[in-house]
């Protein structure tokens, strides 16, 4: 009796709180161990990113036109009082180049079939540079000529009538769109380093949550990390594989 209550109790030296830590210099040599296999993952993530950026992915182009409202009261010679109502003004221009009437004539008047002016919101941004009176209007499209019609038509839109609603003086063109010569996205560069970091990250979580979920015990120095004691010997698995040494759960090593 005194022997079987004796195996019931728990040693003062064992610590099984141990067996649900988790150890940082282990999960090191973990991912150390499975470095090939890491960066394998990471190639054919930045590989898959590369596929679907090169065929899945529709490429877009930007133009961008800009306005400059302030206009001159006496005799082309701005004064303070213009400057001021232009920096009033530039925030009215940006939400009124956003209004349903300006850009369902937009659409009319660059013959855009099947966009919606909800669409045509969507292609364009409309930006003020910091303490600046200055206004840029950039569209985007699939096809190169079209967002510089798009940015320029809006602009020439914008100059006719809204100094008409808002009674005032019409802005200044500073330049004009024109047709872009490269893709303003995707970025091949970003979507292929995200993608490998992506498939590096994914292969890594697998490592680590198949070592976290492991309740097997495989060698000596892993019942000493458990239970705080060293085994006298070790049982090798009978008709098993050479040099595989027996497992013990756990649960029943507990």
């Amino acid at each position: 009796m005194e022997h079987r209550e004796a195996l019931n109790d728990t040693p003062a030296g064992w610590d099984t709180g141990r067996e649900n830590q988790v150890d940082l210099v282990d999960l090191f040599y973990l991912l150390w161990g499975h470095i090939w296999v890491i960066l394998g993952c990471l190639a054919a993530g930045a590989a898959a990113a590369l596929l679907i950026t090169r065929f899945f992915i529709t490429p877009l182009y930007e133009a961008t036109s800009s306005l400059y409202v302030v206009s001159a009261s006496n005799n082309s010679v701005v004064n303070l009082t213009d400057l001021q109502i232009g920096s009033q003004l530039t925030a009215d221009y940006q939400e009124l180049m956003r209004s349903r009437p300006l850009l369902e004539d937009v659409i009319s008047r660059l013959s855009l079939e099947g966009m919606t002016v909800q669409d045509l919101e969507k292609q364009i941004r409309i930006t003020n540079t910091s303490d600046t009176r200055i206004l840029k209007v950039t569209a985007s499209s699939p096809d190169p000529q079209q967002a510089a019609d798009i940015a320029n038509q809006l602009v020439s839109l914008a100059r006719e009538y809204l100094p008409r609603i808002m009674e005032t003086q019409e802005p200044n063109l500073v330049e004009e769109a024109v047709v872009p010569t490269r893709k303003a996205s995707p970025s091949y560069l970003y979507n292929l380093v995200l993608g490998g970091i992506l498939g590096a990250a994914v292969c890594c979580g697998v490592l680590v949550g198949r070592r976290l979920l492991n309740d097997t015990l495989v060698t000596p120095e892993d019942m000493a990390r458990c239970f705080g004691v060293e085994p006298l010997a070790t049982i090798p698995e009978s008709g098993g594989g050479k040099g595989k040494k027996g497992l013990l759960r756990k649960k029943e090593a507990s």
